[in-house]
């Protein structure tokens, strides 16, 4: 579960990290799922693979209830996160297009560091323009203007050094290349919204649940980048 919560994983990349048996640790991704508190999604690189992901949420919601449950007063009080200004933390997600996922992710973090956090994105084959259904969701959901913003090569970024990078698409993953030493890698396995299939207003749905994924992510994110004061 703690190496979960740092990142998405396939069971092949947990043998490695953790040095169990596969069967050890499927055995307990299977007990983890039945309780809630693992999701998996297939791989839009490999289909025939799965990216395990914590609901970090639902362990929350678990340990608070545990604490309720043992003492009134024992429960999870939530610490504004502290950040140093004289060394911001610097993130870029990474996708394929550019045009959703990880324009919503650079967006949401801006948001919710009030920008103490240097966020950027860009894709691996960026998109011509920004999906519709991207730049409406960040205006109705959260109130943010991102019409102007145009997709980014990964390329223009190349010489640009990152505390952390992101890629929220499996297929990304695969070809984002390294940005340097120091840098620590984060997968995020999000499917593709537009993938939904059908209109803009038929997808929008899919996009809602996208960003609101993403927002998840990005509240635990934040208390990882910063630092003590």
């Amino acid at each position: 579960m703690a190496a979960l919560s740092g990142g998405d994983y396939r069971v092949r990349e947990m043998v490695t990290l953790l040095g169990e048996s596969q069967n050890l640790i499927s055995y307990h991704l299977r007990l983890l799922r039945d309780g809630g508190l693992v999701r998996a999604t297939r791989s839009s690189f490999d289909g025939r693979d799965s990216y395990y992901h914590l609901d970090l949420d639902c362990c929350a919601e678990m340990l608070t209830g545990a604490g309720a449950a043992l003492h009134p007063a024992l429960g999870l009080i939530p610490t504004a996160p502290q950040f140093d200004s004289q060394a911001p933390a610097s993130v870029l997600f990474v996708c394929t297009g550019n045009s959703a996922r990880s324009v919503i992710a650079e967006a949401l973090l801006r948001q919710r560091t009030n920008g103490r956090v240097e966020a950027r994105s860009a894709g691996t084959r960026p998109q011509p323009i920004m999906h519709p259904n991207a730049v409406r969701v960040l205006r109705e959901e959260f109130g943010i203007d991102i019409s102007g913003q145009n997709p980014r090569h990964l390329d223009a970024l190349a010489d640009h050094r990152f505390d952390t990078v992101i890629t929220l698409c499996d297929k990304a993953r695969e070809v984002c290349p390294e940005f340097g030493e120091g840098t620590r890698w984060i997968h995020w396995s999000i499917p593709d919204p537009s993938e939904a299939g059908g209109t803009d207003e038929d997808t929008y749905p899919a996009f809602q649940a996208t960003a609101a994924d993403i927002d998840t992510r990005i509240r635990y994110l934040v208390p990882n980048l910063t630092t003590e004061t």
